[in-house]
């Protein structure tokens, strides 16, 4: 891989890794402000009115998908990932400054819901053009490493979060990091964010992109007519996304929150967990990434489908009663090994679906849709399991949107040596178009 392909997967990671730093920092933080924007109550109430805003934010990404997915096909994937990162940066200042219950009574809360919003839009767009950018952008033999760092990036952004959670709280007093402590990131990441807006200005197109040779007419990139033509590419999307993404949330953004409110650990002792369990989760992509660029990317996902259904309730049983660093730990690294057979690979899968002219908003929109129905409310659902006395019933949950998952895995044709200038995948039982070649 050449200097100007690793410039190009460096410039599209170090944004992304900004941009999921301000998504993820609202849901690790999130047991700090939780009280600032809520009136006194249960805690696990105001955790759960949290974390329906958060999911809010999940329902405002097909919207960010659709909109910034457009501009990705139309105008380039730098101006769309310049525009996302733009957004992500404004939404990060108004968190950072909202006004608390005591000051402003809901409109609090009001701020931090219109924050969300623009978060979610920013991240609808920014998924599928970073995950655009890194396939195209790599050597046809290496799109499974490259597009590896997709997840690399974004696990990096929540380590830093959590690395961030964890000075705080040493350096912090409990009463500090309740009152105004949890502002710290949000101000952090809304400076990242602009030092990455000068980098993405000053990034490199795709040569994919630019010299695209299929036959989606010019007029009709980007668009919901484009889109259509291939719409059961993007069903399968949304059905091959739905039980990956309820498992990684699942054990990144909610593991604290489930470390700390079920299994009993000290918050220092759960976020500790989650920051040393995500390094090792961080190594694993681009080697899991690799190993896809040589069997393909079917074998993965088959087995973190298998692995994600028979194993979750049986880890999360365990991890209630793990009682301790080490037992946490080891049954944590287990849940993220499963998943990384599907995190490695999924944003090139994904990409290898679709033509050039509508692959921004082929990943995007039903990527989107899926992380919305599913991903955004895993946290809520959990909670909601949680209060009715019934938290088991979660981890079954979890296991059949992996089943799900599974189903499709097995019927989806092989997507690895799939020419990206002239060819997107059919979906599982269809023909392939007579236009469809593979790289030699």
């Amino acid at each position: 891989m050449g200097r100007e392909h690793w410039k190009k997967i460096w410039v599209g990671s170090a944004g992304n890794m900004v941009e999921w730093f301000d998504w993820f920092v609202y849901a690790s933080f999130a047991t700090y402000f939780a009280g600032a924007f809520f009136p006194e109550g249960d805690d696990t109430a105001k955790l759960m009115n949290t974390a329906g805003i958060f999911a809010v934010g999940f329902f405002m990404r097909p919207v960010g998908g659709w909109l910034l997915g457009r501009v990705g096909d139309r105008k380039g994937r730098k101006a769309a990932l310049t525009l996302t990162v733009s957004l992500m940066s404004a939404s990060a200042v108004l968190i950072a400054i909202a006004p608390t219950y005591g000051v402003a009574g809901y409109g609090g809360a009001a701020v931090l819901l219109i924050a969300r919003l623009l978060q979610g839009l920013s991240v609808g767009g920014e998924y599928a053009a970073s995950a655009t950018y890194l396939t195209e952008a790599s050597a046809p033999e290496r799109r499974g490493f490259a597009s590896s760092f997709q997840y690399v990036s974004m696990t990096a952004g929540q380590i830093v979060g959590l690395g961030l959670q964890i000075i705080l709280q040493r350096t912090m007093s409990a009463d500090a990091l309740h009152s105004w402590g949890w502002r710290i990131p949000f101000i952090i990441g809304a400076f990242g964010a602009a030092v990455v807006f000068y980098l993405r200005r000053n990034m490199l197109e795709t040569e994919v992109y630019e010299e695209s040779g299929d036959d989606t007419p010019a007029g009709e990139k980007g668009t919901i007519k484009a889109l259509w033509a291939h719409k059961r590419e993007a069903f399968l999307v949304i059905a091959l996304t739905m039980g990956g993404t309820v498992a990684y949330y699942t054990y990144t953004t909610y593991l604290t929150k489930y470390l700390s409110n079920s299994a009993g650990l000290p918050k220092q002792t759960a976020t500790l967990v989650s920051f040393c369990a995500l390094i090792v989760f961080a190594c694993l992509q681009p080697l899991v990434g690799t190993l896809s660029d040589r069997i393909g990317r079917r074998p993965l996902l088959i087995t973190f489908a298998i692995g994600s259904t028979f194993l979750t309730v049986p880890i999360m049983t365990m991890l209630k009663h793990a009682g301790s660093f080490w037992p946490a730990l080891g049954l944590s690294l287990l849940a993220l090994v499963v998943i990384t057979g599907y995190t490695s690979i999924n944003a090139c899968v994904k990409a290898e679906l679709f033509p050039t002219g509508v692959r921004a908003l082929g990943v995007a929109l039903p990527y989107a849709i899926a992380n919305a129905l599913f991903g955004g409310t895993a946290e809520y659902v959990a909670l909601w399991f949680k209060d009715a006395g019934v938290e088991s019933g979660f981890y079954w949950y979890v296991a059949g949107c992996a089943a799900v998952s599974l189903v499709v895995y097995l019927s989806m044709r092989e997507t690895r040596d799939i020419d990206l200038n002239r060819v997107a995948e059919t979906a599982p039982g269809v023909t392939p178009s007579p236009a469809a070649s593979r790289v030699p």
